[in-house]
């Protein structure tokens, strides 16, 4: 058995923090055709979104280090806990996880960063009550205000996952290049062995 683990938003765009848009509703059709068209010898494991165990949803966008003053890091280990579990008793010959460029949990080369200290915490709580055009426009108000920028590091989760299972296989799914990123997808688990993804 091959196991392909990856971030529950890439398949169920409605763990996204403002609420899905276009391309995260592109990303979920297109990577669920694909996983219906892998092998047999493929299992899928979609791990609980940390940010969603975390805060909820809908959630104001956060930076990593903002993710890492509300406590991010602890949720994570429990996730990679799991993870983890499912390795060790499965014994899966290969391990492709999937993460997401920019997100401050999720990303595996690439994180959101910003500065924690002005960070408007209360904005987390207000997103529960604004309906989806509202937070979509509150959201690219605290994205500027907050000026965040794209690193390169990983994102909390994915930090702790590469220094756990370094033997695994990352991709990071860009969902600003959806063609590119499934095209990279393919590759990856193609060279995993012919039979293996159509």
């Amino acid at each position: 058995m091959k196991l392909l683990v990856i971030a529950p938003c890439l398949l169920s765009p409605f763990y996204v923090y403002r609420g899905p848009k276009e391309k995260e509703y592109r990303t979920a059709q297109l990577l669920r055709k694909f996983i219906e068209e892998l092998g047999e010898g493929w299992q899928v494991l979609a791990y609980p979104c940390p940010e969603f165990e975390l805060i909820g949803w809908p959630r104001a966008p956060a930076s990593r280090e903002v993710y890492g003053r509300l406590g991010m890091r602890e949720r994570a280990k429990v996730i990679a806990d799991f993870i983890g579990r499912v390795l060790t008793e499965e014994r899966p010959e290969k391990v492709v996880l999937i993460g997401v460029k920019g997100s401050p949990t999720c990303g595996v080369f690439h994180t959101s960063s910003s500065d924690p200290e002005g960070y408007p915490y209360s904005a987390m709580q207000e997103f529960f009550y604004l309906g989806k055009e509202e937070r979509v426009r509150r959201s690219r108000e605290i994205v500027e205000g907050q000026n965040f920028k794209l690193v390169k590091m990983p994102g909390i989760l994915f930090e702790i996952l590469t220094a756990r299972f370094p033997e695994g296989v990352y991709v990071e799914f860009d969902k600003d290049d959806v063609e590119g990123s499934m095209e990279r997808v393919k590759s990856v688990l193609a060279e995993l062995g012919p039979d293996d993804a159509k």
